[in-house]
């Protein structure tokens, strides 16, 4: 940008180049961007303010040298961001740019300690997974279609609990772990195994799902510490809140019927829902989670309404078609 007022000490391009060990080329850029003030002697050459100018390219080339770009250290010298705003946002990235790097130093590790037979899929699983936070995001997107009808304060209550962040320096165990979370909830079949695990039968009778989604977590809870202690699936009070809430969202009673159709075609015995949680609970370093304190009360309704075990998909048996339907 060009001043036609004449400063009361000018400096040459050449000296201000000299005086702040910038290039005078790197000065003419600076300018042509409009960062960096001059006027026009009366033979045509570019003159600074000695004072301010010298400032100026100062502060360019300590931020610079601190890695800031030129569009954040553009906006500092307009007033636009004040420096310490510019200096967080820069820490921010880097931040993420270091967990981008510690997530593929610990994949190109994870796969280096494979053996020779295991080296190939541990190869394939960790190439589809590339970034932990594109990982993470990938897991809220897979919960957010199956908690459908809940909040926005809802979900992020129930994601900052049980979803787990992706380590910032992961160990070989841990990109693993996190990389085969992820790559479970790309089976488009754990979506409806799921949901219905979580909603259970009939869930287009559902008068509310934000309004059982939240009676049922708060049963969740309280079992927790009965997981933690070691104690076996029992009726009791917690099982009898939960089918309480599922009864009082459909408009029914709670029955003996009605606890048999709760495990009409249930999946909580699914394999993948089962591995989904052991990993959650290895990367949340807890000794118990939702899911598995789901399958708690699933136990402990099973044995309530008397029926044989499920099978290995988590169906009850052909012989108790009619206890579901009853």
């Amino acid at each position: 940008m060009t001043d036609n007022t004449q400063p009361t000490e000018s400096m040459s391009i050449g000296k201000l180049a000299r005086t702040t060990g910038l290039s005078v080329r790197t000065i003419r850029f600076y300018c042509d961007e409009g960062i960096l003030e001059s006027h026009r002697s009366a033979g045509g050459h570019r003159m600074f303010d000695a004072h301010s100018a010298t400032e100026r390219l100062l502060l360019i080339r300590r931020l610079r040298a601190l890695g800031l770009g030129l569009a954040s250290i553009t906006e500092v010298l307009r007033g636009q961001r004040s420096l310490g705003e510019a200096i967080a946002a820069e820490s921010a990235r880097l931040d993420i740019e270091f967990e981008a790097l510690a997530w593929r130093r610990a994949s190109l590790r994870a796969v280096d300690a494979a053996s020779p037979s295991e080296r190939a899929p541990r190869l394939a699983l960790l190439a589809a997974v590339q970034d932990g936070r594109a990982a993470h995001d990938c897991l809220v997107r897979f919960w957010r279609r199956v908690l459908t009808g809940t909040t926005r304060s809802d979900f992020d209550t129930f994601a900052d609990a049980t979803i787990p962040e992706p380590p910032a320096d992961p160990s070989i165990e841990e990109v693993v772990s996190y990389a085969e979370l992820t790559g479970l909830v790309t089976d488009p079949e754990l979506h409806g195994a799921v949901g219905q695990q979580l909603w259970r039968s009939e869930p287009h009778l559902i008068r509310d799902h934000r309004e059982l989604f939240f009676h049922v977590g708060e049963v969740l809870v309280d079992v927790l510490p009965h997981l933690a202690e070691g104690t076996q699936p029992h009726a009791g009070r917690e099982l009898d809140r939960f089918v309480g809430a599922h009864a009082a969202a459909r408009g029914e009673q709670d029955s003996p019927a009605f606890r048999a159709q709760l495990l009409c075609d249930a999946t909580d015995t699914d394999r993948r829902i089962h591995r989904y949680w052991t990993l959650t609970a290895e990367l949340s370093h807890t000794p118990a989670t939702m899911g598995q304190a789901h399958y708690w009360l699933y136990q402990a309704l099973n044995r309530s309404a008397d029926l044989p075990p499920t099978g290995a998909a988590g169906r009850i048996t052909f012989s108790r078609i009619g206890a579901c339907l009853g």
